[in-house]
């Protein structure tokens, strides 16, 4: 842990855990009605940053929030004097899109502060150019394709079931039940939804049956892979897809949500781990993730690992997949968020 006390700025836009607005904004609305708890099925009391403020303060540090409401609150960031910035901005003005730009602005006020670049986050958030990366590095990934406008890539090579997702969205917004399909009428009705809801292009993937394995990713130069979690899709109801969609993440009440689950991953052969766990090092160095990452992956009965998405800065409540992790290994929820502090510091240093 940091050796001395800290003037931290946790920095958040109002858009995330609000009220959601109606499309073609959809693409905030999911998220902002809250994250679910993973065991006691009720809106959490506190919002994920206010949990990373009391844990860095149980830390020793003297944090604060600063609120990215509007242009004056992002010019008053040069004002700021802070040994660190603790990003959780997602957006700008509500825009999803912006959240890299969020990030560059801190470089341009040589700012220091916690996660991602802005060069990773734009990968990341094109999933398209972020799956060509991990090809271009050896990485295994699903068979795709994107169509935007009218204009289909390499459809041609591509077997069904196919999965389709809007190509720059996370947190499963966009996907349900009806993502995967099976033929061509469903594919064009499905890639014409997503650019009509979100005027994205659409990402064409073939569907891997498996397990769902999140892995969560700590540090930089010498970074760690934390224990596998699972989202254990098998109880899910007959006939629908094995996936992380809105169902599973948001549809309180409903069957897919209450029989989905994440733990740690059990009845993984230590050498089916340690694959999984040097796959997603892998992909955490291909897109330059920093300080803290989670890599989302799925690996097939046959022991084949296939990389769907990173996340940088990922979701860091204390009920998140990536806090699941880092208890495995043995670090309560302030620990998780000192290191993560630590690890940016380190960069800077």
């Amino acid at each position: 842990m940091a050796s001395r006390k800290l003037k931290i700025a946790v920095l958040y836009e109002p858009s995330d855990n609000v009220t959601p607005r109606p499309p073609p904004r959809e693409r905030r609305s999911e998220k902002q009605r809250g994250p679910r708890l993973r065991g006691k099925r009720e809106r959490r009391a506190k919002m994920d940053r206010e949990e990373v403020l009391e844990a860095l303060r149980k830390n020793g540090h003297d944090a604060f929030f600063h609120e990215l409401k509007d242009e004056k609150a992002l010019l008053d960031l040069a004002k700021t004097e802070v040994d660190l910035v603790f990003n959780l901005a997602e957006a700008f003005a509500g825009d999803d899109a912006k959240e890299a730009h969020v990030a560059a602005f801190l470089d341009l006020l040589d700012l220091r502060y916690t996660g991602a670049g802005p060069q990773a986050l734009f990968l990341a958030q094109d999933k398209a150019l972020a799956k060509k990366v991990f090809t271009f590095h050896g990485i295994r990934t699903p068979d795709f394709a994107s169509s935007y406008r009218g204009k289909v890539d390499h459809i041609d090579d591509l077997r069904f079931p196919l999965i389709v997702k809007p190509g720059s969205e996370d947190g499963s917004i966009g996907i349900d039940a009806g993502s995967v399909v099976n033929s061509g009428k469903e594919l064009m009705e499905r890639i014409a939804l997503i650019q009509d809801r979100f005027g994205s292009p659409a990402l064409i993937e073939e569907f891997i049956e498996g397990r769902e394995i999140y892995v969560g990713i700590l540090g930089n130069e010498k970074a760690e892979a934390l224990p596998p979690v699972e989202l254990d899709l098998s109880k899910l109801p007959e006939g629908m897809p094995r996936i992380a969609g809105k169902e599973v993440k948001w549809e309180k009440g409903t069957e897919a949500y209450d029989t989905t689950n994440s733990a740690v991953a059990h009845h993984l052969p230590e050498e089916l781990r340690k694959r999984i766990q040097e796959v997603a090092l892998a992909t955490y160095e291909a897109l330059g993730l920093r300080d803290y990452g989670r890599v989302d992956l799925r690996v097939t009965p046959k022991g084949d690992i296939y990389v769907i998405e990173a996340n940088p800065n990922p979701w860091l409540a204390p009920e998140a997949e990536l806090a699941i992790a880092a208890a495995a290994a043995g670090r309560d929820y302030p620990r998780l968020i000192g290191e993560i502090v630590d690890r940016a510091l380190a960069r800077y240093a």
